[in-house]
């Protein structure tokens, strides 16, 4: 212990030292490293902690990054001037030019900021890939701009500056996104610090705000369906919606079973009937232009948490079924940042909330139900109880006059089985819709895919010569479409779009780097941009 404890004085000692001699660190050390040093150092010399750091990029240069220098951003450029040359000359020191996501952090180069981490932003011609369906270049932006700020976050920074990359909405996005994780239920000792970002020397602020405000919004997404099962119950859903946008200034209706009775919404009562839960159904409404305006109808789906029913799901699958509230959570997060953001538009959202257990009242396999819209229905399989809330939800819907609807949910497995995390499912009998919400993944980097809508499909859930549909259809596979093929019997006239979130439902901290492990909140952000291009005037 002895020994151990000289070490650490050695070392402070040289620290010191260097500091006084005026020579710069560099480190490229693991973050954990970093705070155990600099939690020496402050021991050892009595001095607060760094409170402070900046995170500015560099691109590759054209040529070998061995022989050529490094090509910095015009903020990082002007950094580098400040210094007199000081970060260029230790970002050559230090090694080969930064790839994509990779961060070097300096210390101590002028008094403004304490650390400073450099990242890389990968080649400076990034732009549309057609075949990635992605601008390159804002979400080589949020990846930077997550991995400086996360690694400023390990080594408890109080105030991260960010500058914009050339694109402050895009370097808000990443920021906030990266340093957010869900910790209500940790010690209050054991909790990650939660830096305050500042942009850095540009006049974007309404770019940097907006791409804050989308942050935010997929943060609560995230929050509500991270939420431990037993915290997050239909009613305490319905209160947190309530809390959260009655704020923002948006209207929310909650409506209890008995009117869901009064409705004679028989498939979203069926869903509920295994819990000892109430069922909820809430109705928001938000006015941004005239009241008579024709509103977006968004629909989400509000399993708080899902067994299977009967047809009950193993332990593994049951796992991660608190996220089959994503739905919900993503259309209370998009009309909390619409409100905020002041959009134009009238939006109206419905949420039907529930859990789907197996009671001594369940639903079984071979029971009727009849929905709102009278149609009948054979429940195959009462794990499939998402359709049957949304089928009542849309049909609900067409009260409003709507101007087109859009219902998203953690639908089916076929969704992650197909595309993996890389896209949301998107069915729709709107090409002009499929476009909007396709440019507007292209914006964010949280892309979506159209599968079909066939007949082929509808034939399936609709052959019967007993009852008018089925919950699931005849033959295996197709489980994604069977389930948009349903719910289409619900939308008899007008524009729909049905998200199918499931393979997205979940992050694996790696495919997005700006997203911690865990629920993911997708496609929260697309919808904003997606609602937020509706209200654009083309120009003349």
């Amino acid at each position: 212990m002895a020994a151990l404890l000289r070490s650490f004085a050695t070392r402070c000692a040289l620290l010191t030292f260097r500091r006084a001699a005026g020579l710069r660190l560099q480190t490229t050390a693991s973050a954990t490293e970093d705070e155990n040093l600099q939690d020496l150092i402050s021991q050892c010399s009595g001095e607060d902690k760094l409170t402070t750091g900046v995170v500015l990029g560099v691109y590759l240069p054209l040529g070998d990054p061995l022989l050529y220098p490094p090509k910095f951003t015009s903020t990082a450029e002007k950094y580098n001037e400040r210094t007199k040359g000081m970060l260029e000359y230790l970002l050559k020191v230090s090694g080969p030019v930064p790839q994509l996501g990779e961060p070097r952090i300096f210390y101590d180069l002028e008094k403004e900021f304490d650390r400073v981490v450099v990242v890389g932003l990968g080649p400076q011609c990034a732009g549309y890939n057609d075949m990635e369906e992605r601008e390159e270049e804002k979400e080589a932006i949020r990846v930077a701009a997550a991995v400086g700020c996360r690694k400023l976050q390990s080594l408890r920074t109080q105030r991260i500056h960010v500058e914009d990359f050339g694109h402050a909405e895009s370097a808000a996005e990443g920021a906030a996104l990266a340093v957010w994780l869900y910790q209500e239920l940790k010690r209050q000792d054991r909790r990650l610090h939660m830096p305050h970002l500042e942009l850095f020397q540009s006049c974007d602020f309404t770019g940097w705000h907006i791409g804050l405000e989308k942050a935010a919004a997929q943060n609560l997404a995230r929050h509500l369906a991270e939420a431990a099962t037993n915290r997050m119950t239909p009613t305490i859903f319905a209160h947190t919606a309530v809390e959260v946008l009655c704020k923002s200034g948006v209207n929310v209706e909650v409506k209890v079973q008995g009117w869901a009775e009064t409705q004679k919404m028989g498939g979203f009562l069926a869903a509920a009937k295994g819990s000892c839960e109430p069922p909820i159904f809430l109705e928001i409404s938000y006015y941004g232009t005239s009241y008579d305006e024709r509103p977006v109808v968004l629909v989400g789906k509000g399993v708080t948490f899902d067994s299977g029913g009967l047809c009950l799901k193993t332990p593994h699958g049951m796992l991660h079924m608190r996220g089959d509230v994503t739905g919900a959570a993503c259309v209370v997060a998009t009309v909390r940042a619409v409100a905020h953001l002041q959009l134009p538009i009238n939006i109206r959202g419905l949420v039907p909330l529930c859990e789907n257990m197996p009671g001594c009242l369940a639903s079984k396999p071979g029971d009727v139900v009849t929905t709102m819209s009278g149609k009948r229905v054979l429940v195959q399989n009462p794990d499939c109880e998402g359709r049957l809330m949304l089928a009542d939800s849309l049909y609900y819907a067409h009260n409003f006059w709507p101007r087109f609807m859009v219902d998203v949910g953690t639908m089916t497995m076929d969704a992650r089985h197909s595309m993996g995390s890389a896209a949301t499912v998107v069915f729709t009998n709107s090409d002009a819709l499929w476009e909007q919400i396709r440019m507007a993944g292209v914006h964010t980097g949280d892309r979506l895919w159209r599968f079909p809508l066939w007949d082929y499909y509808t034939k399936q859930v609709s052959a019967s010569t007993t009852v008018d549909l089925k919950n699931v259809g005849l033959g295996p596979g197709g489980g994604a479409c069977k389930a948009a093929a349903f719910l289409r019997q619900f939308v008899p006239c007008g524009e729909w779009m049905h998200l199918d979130n499931f393979g997205v439902m979940m992050s694996n901290g790696i495919d997005e780097p700006y997203l911690r492990r865990g629920m993911s909140g997708r496609p929260t952000r697309t919808l904003i941009e997606f609602i937020s291009q509706l209200v654009c005037k083309p120009c003349p």
